[in-house]
């Protein structure tokens, strides 16, 4: 399961040992081929973990690279040692555990590993003197060979090669074997012959294998202690042969009620064989049978009071027979779930948060199914009340999610139960760690699947985070994601809308090389599509806002960004906006900021000086949109174009000195007082502006910002001044001929709001 405690020291080298084979283990050979360093020894507890901490990140981290020769590390037990190793899926091929056949394994769980043929049954056979618990859960292909029926090369070009199913291997030899997971073993396989050299099982899974005739299970009846025939088709035969296994400690004979018709229906008397029969009984499933007759216990009977798990008091009839309460009991989608005694510890079903939980935690490894129709119903309780156990309901969900990354159904449901498990009711509740962990799966699916329903649920889940803080150690993963969704040719709206708000807040207060990173990955580009197509629709929405937005986030103090934006055609789309939308103010607003950033990059300037665009801002200088905010940045623009001087004024109309007069004037007209809708970092292209006197209205524009912030907000603004050294700067500029009076008077003014503040912050303590 997911953990909220911190890594260990072994977890983390091995995970820094894995990511840098190379630079630490290993050395190429050729290369090519990894190769042990020759003065290392490695124990079984550090190989174990190399190699299933190597699977895991496989399957759950996109960035992690695999190794095509990783598995030959550990073909020397000179050097390395293996003992326990669970390998899944399309991870493990023939080869890998040929190359580990030397190895004197106790411990092997194959899990879904349908690339496995036949030639790894033979690699088996090298482990078969150690062996001790071994699974082949979903290996559906490991007892085929392929064959190619013309038996020579020419032929094969006529009859290419055909699988074969082997029917002569047995577990002869394997005589330490105890534990043995057969689960979903294909049809055609004997399994009496394969499994009766097997002298004392211990522990036996048939899940999803019908068996006509199970009366060999009685040949381990005194050394069976669990027996799981999950998906059997049950028959009285089968029953009375289960009833003699007098060892069995678990019994599942749960079904997945929704796959297939199933004839048999459980009875009071079978339930009643077991518990007289199975004395040593401690877990039993029975999920998703139906129950013929009635076999709990009137209500009338009941006691009222507390509920109790005492057998005596048990709502089930037939176990009021038990010795003592079941450790577990499984009753997930019947309806003996929801009565008042249940004689167990644990029990799985569907009547509170409580059975879910024990449902997800049971069914997750081995039976996607089922998990999903839990989590399902874990979303209606986070959804509908609060979850009581918020820590183990997400770890549940987070290990669901990266068990079955490929599983459609357990990525919708799971990742529609992280958007409620982790919206702010729940946030004080959960450490970095965890939500690290929530981030990661979350990206796993919208890595995996292109599907509406998952993506919008992941999407979704991100805007629970505090971005882009929370994001920060996936940022490039991240962008590249919520760019990919939006290039997509068909686009939902809704996932459209929530993924340009992440682009937005991602791009918002992170450091340059972020910003110049992500505009390189197409930032730029795609929210330059984004506008041409609402344009083309006449449609100002958030989609339209947020893209403009973002735009003014990603060129902020971000030159090649904002080079990117003229090369294409981003102000082509600033004037036709204008134009189709002239009542949109925020839409204005975040449009203006942006040209401030186009023109605080000196280079870029010439591009903005033609008749066309300086007329366009110098009318904006008048508008009222969003309080000051246009006008605002349209003198902000203008301004910098201003501080390149006359002679870089290459245009005939309007002329420079009318435009002069239009800032003045509407700076002049705006309140000191004005609460803003803005967010500087860095106060570096404002008091670039200072010292000159080439312009002084760019000077004074200046310097009414640098006055209006530190009023305003002196708290964030005053400190910001201070430390990129803007005092000096104002200074200077009063000593200034050229300076204007009223500017010089806004700058000591600016200066006092400073100073004050840095007397009633500073620390009197001795």
């Amino acid at each position: 399961m997911a953990s909220d405690s911190p890594e260990s020291l072994m977890t983390l080298c091995t995970d820094f040992c894995l990511r840098n084979l190379e630079g630490t283990l290993c050395y190429l050979l050729d290369n090519e081929t990894l190769r042990l360093h020759p003065d290392i020894f490695l124990p079984s507890e550090i190989c174990d973990k190399l190699v299933n901490e190597y699977v895991e990140l496989v399957k759950t981290d996109s960035i992690f690279e695999p190794h095509e020769s990783f598995f030959t590390l550990f073909s020397d037990p000179r050097s390395t040692r293996l003992a326990r190793i669970h390998l899944r899926e399309q991870i493990v091929q023939d080869q890998d555990l040929e190359a580990i056949r030397k190895q004197d394994l106790v411990e092997l769980y194959l899990t879904n590993c349908e690339k496995l043929t036949a030639k790894s049954l033979q690699t088996l056979v090298s482990f078969s003197h150690t062996l001790i618990s071994l699974s082949l859960f979903g290996c559906c292909n490991i007892f085929y060979e392929e064959e190619n029926p013309g038996g020579c090369e020419d032929d094969c070009l006529v009859n290419p090669t055909r699988q074969v199913l082997v029917k002569d291997f047995t577990f002869e030899g394997f005589s330490r074997l105890r534990f043995l997971n057969l689960g979903r073993l294909i049809e055609g396989v004997n399994v009496e012959t394969l499994l009766r050299p097997l002298a004392s099982l211990a522990a036996l899974d048939l899940s999803g294998i019908q068996l006509n005739d199970v009366g060999f299970l009685t040949q381990w009846k005194d050394s069976l202690v669990s027996l799981v025939l999950y998906n059997m088709d049950l028959s009285e035969e089968h029953i009375q042969v289960i009833a003699q296994l007098h060892k069995l400690r678990h019994l599942d004979i749960s079904r997945d009620h929704l796959s297939s018709y199933y004839k048999f229906k459980l009875t009071r008397r079978v339930l009643n064989l077991f518990v007289e029969n199975l004395l040593n009984l401690t877990s039993l499933d029975i999920s998703g049978h139906t129950m013929l007759e009635n076999c709990t216990i009137p209500s009338m009977e009941e006691k009222m009071g507390q509920t109790s798990i005492e057998p005596a008091k048990s709502s089930i009839a037939p176990f009021r027979g038990l010795k003592r309460p079941l450790q577990f009991l499984g009753l997930f989608e019947t309806s003996l779930c929801r009565l008042t005694h249940i004689p167990a510890y644990k029990v799985s079903g569907d009547k509170n948060e409580e059975q879910v939980l024990n449902a997800i935690e049971a069914y997750t490894e081995h039976r996607p199914e089922i998990t999903s129709r839990a989590i399902n119903l874990l979303f209606d309780i986070a959804r509908i009340e609060r979850c009581s156990q918020l820590l183990r309901a997400l770890q549940l969900v987070i290990t669901a999610l990266k068990c079955h990354k490929d599983d459609k159904n357990i990525q919708v449901t799971g990742s529609a139960a992280l958007f409620y498990l982790t919206n702010s009711e729940y946030r004080m509740e959960q450490s970095v760690k965890l939500r690290r962990q929530v981030i990661q799966v979350v990206l796993n699916g919208m890595e995996s699947y292109q599907e509406v329903t998952v993506q919008r649920n992941c999407c979704l889940t991100l805007c629970n985070f505090s971005i882009p803080e929370e994001l920060e150690f996936q940022y490039r993963r991240v962008n590249e994601l919520l760019l990919n969704i939006l290039n997509q040719s068909r686009q939902d709206e809704s996932i459209q809308r929530i993924a340009v708000h992440l682009c937005n807040a991602l791009v918002c207060q992170v450091d340059n090389d972020h910003k110049e990173a992500v505009g390189k990955m197409g930032f730029v580009m795609t929210m330059l599509k984004l506008i041409q197509k609402k344009l083309a629709d006449k449609t100002c929405d958030q989609v339209m806002e947020f893209s403009w937005s973002a735009l003014w986030n990603i060129t902020d103090e971000t030159p090649d960004n904002c080079e990117m934006f003229l090369n294409y055609s981003g102000m082509k789309l600033f004037l036709e906006c204008l134009k189709e939308f002239p009542e949109k103010q925020e839409l204005h607003r975040n449009m203006l900021g942006l040209l401030g950033n186009v023109a605080e990059v000196k280079e870029l300037r010439p591009q903005l000086m033609t008749s066309q665009f300086i007329s366009v801002f110098s009318n904006l200088l008048e508008s009222k949109a969003d309080g000051i905010e246009v006008s605002y940045n349209a003198c902000g623009v203008l301004s910098h174009i201003m501080f390149d001087g006359p002679e870089a004024w290459g245009i005939c109309e309007p002329h420079r000195e009318e435009v002069v007069k239009r800032m003045w004037a509407a700076i002049q007209s705006w309140d000191i007082n004005s609460r803003r809708n803005i967010n500087y970092r860095s106060f570096e292209p404002i008091l670039r502006l200072l010292p000159q006197g080439i312009s002084p209205v760019s000077q004074h524009w200046a310097t009414w910002a640098l006055y209006n912030l530190v009023s305003v907000y002196p708290d964030k603004y005053c400190p910001l001044l201070i430390k990129e050294g803007g005092i000096p700067l104002l200074k200077d500029m009063i000593k200034m001929a050229s300076a204007r009076q009223e500017t010089k008077e806004m700058a000591r003014k600016v200066i006092e709001h400073c100073s004050n503040f840095k007397e009633e912050n500073m620390d009197t303590s001795r």
